[in-house]
């Protein structure tokens, strides 16, 4: 093929979004909500962890960090997803599109990262407890944290460069809510078997991630089930099923995306997939770490409290 003669694709056009006269604003309302919720609660937690010395200890040094991450793992597609739904121009320059999937990717297994570290931190706490201390020191936390974000932002971009050097000369169709791999390499104007190169540096960071927390947290069950006293039983538990209740929504979608190879969905099945880990996880996530846990609801509500009361001293 001359790709001399043909045009070179400078943006990209979400085909899947709704015309704002055929009801895009009933998708808008509900997104934008979501995506404030998302922001603010995981604000909050980040927060009331770092203020409340309860609180300063690995599990919700761990949360904290999961909080901050998702604030920005949804700023790197809801707010363009917002634009979409509203705009005539439901377009993306070649450029932003890359930093889009860089990003959101990187963060993404920075994210799958911290709870693979929490799944550890569980399993020494109630496998090994009288060695908790001396195992998990702050400085092993700080190493474990920063180790995950540095291996997040790295192991992808070597793809993204080599993705940026592909020719692109239509079409320009992206068919999915925002930039992801497989249907931006589609439009790639070469051989799509190279697909296979992503998908399997995809499959062999999800399954080190699913195999570590399951073999961690069923060992972490089984340890708890030995437990003679009920109310330790309970407690025990009840540090975990929010963890594991954040592992399935996550990697549960996330797998149905990534782990599929050459298995193909419906367009619908597809989009639904992809709001699940880029939208709804986020979503559950303030809601089963706040909810679920005395501890962080006791820090939460200190922290509103006070601030109340900052704001009517004021007055």
């Amino acid at each position: 093929m001359d790709l001399v003669n043909q045009t070179i694709v400078t943006e990209f056009y979400f085909s899947d979004f709704p015309q704002f006269e055929k009801g895009s604003l009933l998708f808008f309302i509900p997104l934008l909500f979501i995506y404030v919720f998302i922001i603010v609660g995981n604000f909050i937690i980040f927060i009331a962890v770092r203020l409340d010395t309860h609180l300063h200890n690995p599990m919700y040094n761990f949360i904290s960090i999961f909080s901050f991450l998702e604030i920005w793992y949804t700023t790197v597609t809801i707010p363009k997803m917002l634009s979409n739904l509203v705009s005539e121009q439901k377009t993306i320059s070649f450029t932003g599109c890359l930093l889009q999937m860089y990003f959101f990717h990187s963060l993404g297994v920075t994210e799958a990262l911290v709870p693979t570290v929490m799944a550890i931190d569980r399993y020494v706490a109630i496998c090994n407890p009288l060695h908790y201390v001396i195992i998990m020191t702050p400085r092993l936390c700080i190493q474990l944290s920063s180790g995950s974000c540095i291996f997040g932002f790295l192991v992808l971009l070597p793809e993204i460069v080599w993705i940026s050097t592909l020719p692109f000369c239509g079409p320009s169709q992206i068919h999915q809510l925002f930039c992801d791999f497989e249907p931006v390499l589609r439009l790639a104007c070469t051989d799509t078997s190279v697909i296979l190169v992503e998908d399997v540096i995809h499959a062999i960071s999800i399954l080190t991630s699913v195999s570590i927390i399951t073999l961690s947290y069923l060992r972490i069950i089984i340890v708890i089930l030995r437990i003679p006293s009920s109310e330790s039983r309970q407690k025990a538990f009840s540090t975990c099923v929010s963890h594991i209740t954040i592992f399935l929504l996550f990697f549960g979608s996330v797998t149905l995306m990534y782990l599929r190879f050459s298995v193909t969905f419906p367009p619908l099945l597809d989009k639904a997939i992809a709001l699940m880990f880029a939208v709804l996880a986020p979503f559950f996530n303030p809601i089963i770490y706040s909810l679920r846990n005395k501890d962080m609801k006791d820090a939460i509500k200190k922290l509103l409290c006070s601030q109340k009361i900052f704001i009517v001293s004021r007055n």
